[in-house]
């Protein structure tokens, strides 16, 4: 029996619609506008390059037929500029809100400009959706709203207080989403997303994510540098849970509506066993790496550990059939090594 997740794949190719990805040329997004023009959907994206790139599409422009691109057009615009935002929402039916200052490290070093694109920009997105009356707003949030909560696995409606500045900003998106159901009626639902890895994940740069960013130096041969005594521990979800989350939210039911959900597998991994995972993907794939990794100090702002419960996301959104950490790193072993080869 196919799950929600299929019918509503196979209800979307029957049926196109219009969607806006903001960020779209980042990560997520780009592996979002994949997803969405292979279900034949028309695609407006809007980014302005800060940490999106061109490659991005150009990969998914390779990977999708002539048809399905043409069904794509992309706004150069910053979210910051409240007539972009009312530009790209024009005659959509649902927003896949992904523009964000990501990076609990660089929010400390520059809480200002995460407070300018998180919460400016989103309110300026949640105006405009607001304004155009789109069927549906779907936003990235971010398990960071857990904070100090020491509880295991994490439940939505339990957050303690936040570590960094960038807690505070995916905070502030929830309360704003929040006020705007009860304000204006204006119901969105927010995904609370738990360290997602793949495809298209930047390992370069001085904020790359860990799986990356290890994967990058271990093909290289470089040092891993692992920050503190490496049982810190994450819930990492591969970026196919991420894109059906989203899929999911944005055609879920009114009642779904006006919540935040977990999106992760509901696991738990340690550095540690990150590491030695990363290491046996590579093997898999013909790449050998005998060195130890390097112990550092603990970063700012970092939660201790992390786990998610996803029931919420499974009742109410039909969110099941996640693939595990395993699975995903092999999944997206080969684009790192290509593109570590091509550097």
């Amino acid at each position: 029996m196919p799950d929600r997740y299929d019918t509503t794949r196979q209800q979307l190719a029957g049926h196109p619609q219009q969607w806006l990805i903001t960020g779209v040329a980042g990560f997520i997004g780009s592996n979002l506008l994949e997803a969405l023009l292979k279900l034949d959907q028309t695609v407006v994206g809007l980014d302005n390059f800060s940490t999106g790139y061109q490659r991005n599409l150009d990969e998914v422009r390779s990977v999708v037929s002539p048809e399905q691109w043409q069904r794509f057009r992309f706004i150069e615009g910053d979210i910051r500029r409240a007539e972009d935002c009312v530009n790209a929402v024009n005659g959509v039916d649902h927003v896949l809100h992904e523009a964000a200052l990501g990076s609990v490290p660089r929010s400390v070093v520059d809480p200002i400009a995460t407070h300018e694109v998180n919460i400016s920009g989103f309110l300026n997105m949640l105006v405009a959706a607001r304004d155009a009356q789109v069927s549906s707003f779907t936003y990235a949030a971010s398990s960071a709203t857990y904070g100090d909560h020491p509880g295991l696995p994490k439940v939505e409606d339990q957050i303690g207080q936040p570590l960094s500045p960038y807690a505070v900003t995916k905070y502030a998106n929830e309360l704003y989403a929040s006020v705007f159901a009860r304000a204006y009626g204006f119901k969105t639902i927010g995904l609370r997303y738990f360290n997602a890895f793949g495809k298209r994940q930047d390992p370069d740069g001085a904020y790359a994510a860990v799986i990356p960013k290890w994967t990058a130096a271990l093909i290289a041969g470089d040092d891993v540098v692992i920050n503190g005594d490496g049982e810190t521990s994450r819930d990492f979800c591969f970026i196919d849970n991420v894109v059906k989350a989203n899929i999911l939210a944005a055609t879920a039911d009114e009642a779904a509506r006006n919540e935040v959900y977990n999106v992760a597998v509901g696991d738990r991994t340690t550095l540690i066993q990150l590491y030695d995972g990363l290491r046996s993907v590579l093997a898999d794939n013909g790449v050998s790496c005998d060195k130890r990794p390097v112990f550092g100090p603990f970063r700012a702002g970092d939660v201790r550990h992390s786990q998610a419960n996803v029931d919420k996301a499974e009742r109410l959104l039909g969110y099941e059939n996640t693939i595990p950490l395993v699975e995903g790193l092999s999944k997206a072993m080969p684009w790192y090594i290509e593109f570590v080869s091509q550097r």
